[in-house]
């Protein structure tokens, strides 16, 4: 007989040992885990992929794969083993005490269904009373998460709704029959800054108002240090040492808790020394732009802010401008009421060998600005020069010469690469296309480039399939220099990436750029990343320039009330953290 849990513990996990059953064999995942959440704690699990954090969470809400195998160890809620109990326990307890947000709010509801139906259904399989009714709950439940016109917003389909707005809609399915525990698996990876604080915000204030306890998943250390009680850190399914945050944070054991904390850009900001800047003499800023314009290519002033300046300081000529770009999208027969402005007349100007961030919240025209670049969409108004020549969209040779000296990095490794093509054919794929080389050049070519970018020989021949997130970003990374372009576009390159696997990607970019003079667009609305890799920084909001300058001066000394609550959305810093970089 075991002893009755202790009364701090509300979920307690003892010993837990979990492998997976493949050809016969089990593959162990997790060893000897064991931790605990008390009443009203907040308690945090991080770690890499393949950490063994979503196996315990699997675990625990009964939600693993059929070929898991707990090996050892039991999870008790209130005492109650969850492993061992009944299927009309468990659905007495998942939903009604024990809520779960998963990590991607697009995928987890059904597209087909309202909002107002599926919360309704979570009211009924919780058979949790209305009272008033279920439109009336409903609507107090989206209200309830910071939802404006909740009745409207019921009424909606999830795709007519933003990644905020769904991960709020699973809020409120979560604490529909008000939980006691809430298990919570990345669930703002996908959100931008300050709607990721808007909804860690929402998360406090119902464990306040409703006294829950919260199980955070998490990678983000900086994240975790700002919003959680204890840590729990795991490393290939084994604890490396767990504690207090603030405790476990300042001062790390484990040689593998101080290399994650090395990797966060959040908590280590001049990482790279891009912080210290000196803005170049030039003449008066026009619009929101600061004192650091660059050249133009007549030699004028450019509009912009950033500073084209090359290795040696010298202010050099812009290699992209936008010169006072707008885009409009019209919805075909809505009239008036379909005109989206998604940018109104943008300049910007991105200097040689530098990297140039274009930041802001979803829909603030970040994609825009890189497909116009890229040629992939036509201004309304405004003109778009590389090196100094006018981009012409209706010159279709024109632009397919233009694309040899732009690439493209995506966001997502895991969709970017052709499935059935080794990562050799991939990188060799742009050579072919543009009819540059023999086969055999071209195979030389691509084992060349996968070597540059820290890739093993036998990387070459491998499907992506048999890669990991971070080798498949270093195949496009490789595939995207195989035509020698001047310029990347790097679409949020590291997003889908864990924080140490970001941190080598980083390293590799920052590498290259040196090595091959490459000059950076960075699109990313991660404030960590941008404040180690930029030299310049952008701010977009609603498709206007409201900010831009040196990314030193920007971070330590925002000029716009946008950028500033961007940079304190930010976990783990503020901006004192990046003053202190800067010389008086």
């Amino acid at each position: 007989m075991t002893d009755p849990p202790r009364a701090a513990e509300l979920l307690a996990v003892e010993d837990l040992t979990v492998g997976y059953r493949l050809r016969g064999q089990v593959r162990r995942t997790v060893s000897s885990v064991s931790f605990s959440v008390g009443p009203g704690s907040a308690v945090a699990v991080v770690g890499e992929s393949g950490s063994g954090k979503t196996t315990v969470v699997n675990v625990l809400l009964r939600l693993a794969a059929p070929n898991a195998v707990v090996e050892s160890g039991d999870v008790r809620y209130r005492g109650t083993s969850l492993l061992r109990a009944r299927a009309r326990t468990l659905r007495a307890l998942r939903g009604n005490e024990i809520a779960y947000i998963p990590q991607d709010p697009a995928n987890s509801l059904n597209p087909v269904r309202t909002i107002a139906s599926q919360l309704t259904e979570t009211l009924r399989v919780t058979g949790t009373d209305p009272g008033a009714g279920y439109p009336r709950r409903v609507a107090e439940l989206l209200g309830g998460v910071g939802i404006a016109h909740p009745g409207e917003v019921a009424r909606k389909y999830p795709h007519q709704l933003s990644g905020g707005m769904l991960q709020r809609v699973l809020i409120a399915s979560a604490i529909a029959a008000r939980p006691t525990l809430l298990v919570a698996d990345e669930p703002t990876s996908a959100l931008d800054v300050t709607v990721q604080r808007r909804v860690l915000d929402l998360i406090d204030e119902l464990r306040d108002e409703l006294g829950l306890s919260l199980l955070l998943i998490t990678h983000d250390l900086a994240l975790a240090r700002e919003r959680c009680d204890d840590l729990v850190v795991l490393e290939r399914g084994r604890i490396q040492e767990m504690g207090p945050a603030a405790v476990v944070l300042s001062s790390p054991r484990s040689e593998y808790t101080r290399r994650l904390l090395a990797d966060v850009p959040a908590l280590n900001a001049d990482k790279f020394g891009k912080l210290t800047w000196q803005a170049a003499p030039v003449g008066p800023a026009s619009g929101p732009s600061d004192g650091g314009g660059v050249a133009g290519a007549d030699g004028s002033a450019g509009s912009a802010g950033s500073a084209g300046r090359t290795a040696a300081g010298r202010v050099g000529p812009p290699t992209v401008q936008l010169r006072g770009v707008t885009k409009v999208f019209q919805r075909p027969g809505a009239g008036a009421a379909g005109r989206l402005v998604a940018l109104d007349n943008v300049d910007l100007a991105v200097g040689a060998g530098r990297t140039h961030a274009i930041v802001g919240e979803s829909g603030s025209g970040k994609t825009t600005i890189a497909r116009l670049i890229l040629g992939l969409e036509r201004p309304t108004a405004g003109e778009i020069l590389l090196g100094g020549a006018r981009l012409d969209h209706g010159d279709t040779a024109g632009l397919r010469a233009a694309r040899r000296r732009l690439q493209l990095v995506y966001q997502n490794p895991f969709i970017s690469l052709d499935p059935t093509y080794t990562a050799a054919r991939s990188v060799a794929e742009p050579l072919l296309r543009h009819g540059i080389g023999t086969r055999a050049s071209r195979a030389h070519r691509a084992r060349e480039l996968l070597r540059l970018v820290g890739l093993p020989e036998q990387t070459a021949d491998a499907l992506p399939a048999r890669l990991s997130g971070g080798q498949r970003q270093r195949v496009a990374i490789a595939r995207a220099l195989a035509l020698e372009p001047e310029i990347l576009v790097l679409d949020e390159p590291t997003s889908a990436l864990d924080v140490t696997v970001q941190a080598q990607i980083l390293e590799l970019l920052v590498d290259l750029q040196r090595k091959l003079g490459s000059t950076y667009i960075l699109i990313s609305h991660d404030l960590g990343v941008v404040r180690q890799l930029a030299d310049e920084v952008t701010v977009l909001r609603h498709g206007a320039v409201v900010e831009s300058g040196p990314a030193a001066r920007v971070f330590a000394e925002p000029r716009d009330p946008y950028t500033r609550d961007l940079i304190e959305s930010v976990p783990g810093w503020t901006r004192a953290d990046s003053s202190d970089a800067i010389p008086a």
